[in-house]
């Protein structure tokens, strides 16, 4: 994990996507299997439950991992998931948010790890969302170098029960295919960057 990785430029590009989703968009499948309201849904729960651990909050709310839905998107949503992604990013500059243990969707981490997994969803929901809604994505090398390892690392065969749930199988990929390209269903078979 470098020095204080900087979550600021993958929380800002998926704010950037948010203000292309129109609201008839909100029922269009996406990658991860959600709809884009459930996605919207998920990416609001998770900005908050990682800013909670982040600053080593005991909030009840970090117990259980959220259930988003497309009912729980409650208005104000294009406001609040920006306002949301960016206290994110704020709370992971503090080097006390990498020390330590964090806590989200009750699962207790290595803060450094935490911080990754943080990373890891806003880009990989980033690109689910853009997918979805047929816009552009662009994930900074470092960001993307930093996800491609911890996907690797989780791809690795004696990771299968930690992943369960999370991620299917690994799934080969042409060693030609850019890393930021992934392929349909990349969230469940860790195809994105295996």
């Amino acid at each position: 994990m470098p020095d204080l990785l900087d979550l600021g430029p993958a929380a800002r590009r998926v704010s950037a996507l948010l203000e292309g989703v129109d609201d008839g968009e909100l029922g269009r499948p996406t990658p991860c299997e959600y709809d884009v309201a459930t996605l919207l849904d998920h990416l609001d729960g998770l900005a908050l439950a990682f800013t909670l651990a982040a600053r080593k909050s005991d909030d009840p709310a970090l117990a259980a991992p959220p259930q988003p839905s497309d009912a729980g998107l409650s208005p104000g949503w294009r406001e609040r998931i920006p306002q949301r992604l960016d206290a994110l990013a704020e709370a992971w500059r503090s080097p006390e948010a990498w020390t330590g243990e964090a806590t989200a969707g009750g699962v207790t981490m290595p803060a450094e790890i935490a911080g990754v997994v943080a990373l890891d969803e806003i880009v990989l929901h980033g690109w689910d969302l853009a997918r979805a809604t047929g816009q552009p994505y662009e994930v900074d090398p470092e960001a993307l170098t930093i996800v491609h390892r911890f996907v690797e690392e989780s791809a690795a065969p004696e990771q299968a029960e930690a992943r369960e749930g999370l991620f299917g199988p690994p799934l080969p990929v042409a060693a030609d295919a850019p890393p930021a390209r992934p392929g349909r269903r990349a969230r469940r078979a860790l195809s994105l960057l295996a």
